[in-house]
């Protein structure tokens, strides 16, 4: 049961799904609620597919997700190469095809921003994780159900760099939800 992990992902689409997959059944194993799991999973998948498109790999030549379970909050980051242009909230129209990645992050997320260290851009999001299922198990029966998702099989296995820690105070740029 980890409350913190680092990945590294290629940078490619299938590390949506690899990211998805594992930050699922890490919080799903330390008894977050499944409303902020999946709320956690969406707003990664958005990260990545937005450092995926717009942004270079970091010169590994992957991208790297982070999240740290710290009390009732609950960080996320992925870091990749950078861009010609900041990370942003864009405006999208009913008409178009994307720009909504980061509005979605912002109405799911406490706040979120971007930070800028060696040579890397880092965009995170913090959410509340109010409360775990050990905690409502104790009060009584809930009727809680989850399954962790079997990674074991999965083509594109991440590196694990094991524990989160905590960023550096670099340049950040902090967006209130």
């Amino acid at each position: 049961m980890r409350a913190s992990s680092v990945v590294l992902l290629p940078h490619a689409p299938s590390s949506v799904s690899v990211a998805r997959k594992r930050l699922s059944s890490e919080l799903v194993a330390s008894g977050v609620y499944d409303s902020v799991v999946d709320d956690a999973t969406v707003i990664v998948s958005e990260l990545i597919s937005n450092a995926l498109r717009h942004a270079r790999p970091l010169p590994s030549g992957q991208v790297r997700v982070c999240w740290a379970r710290r009390g009732d909050l609950l960080e996320l980051e992925v870091s990749d190469g950078g861009a010609s242009t900041e990370p942003r909230r864009g405006p999208s129209t009913l008409s178009s095809l994307g720009g909504r990645g980061l509005g979605i992050v912002e109405a799911l997320a406490e706040g979120w921003g971007v930070r800028h260290e060696d040579g890397a851009t880092t965009v995170w999001a913090i959410l509340r994780a109010h409360g775990t299922r050990e905690r409502a198990e104790t009060a009584g029966p809930v009727g809680l159900h989850a399954v962790a998702p079997d990674l074991s099989g999965f083509p594109d296995e991440p590196v694990d760099l094991g524990e989160c820690p905590l960023p550096t105070t670099s340049r950040t740029r902090a967006h209130p939800a």
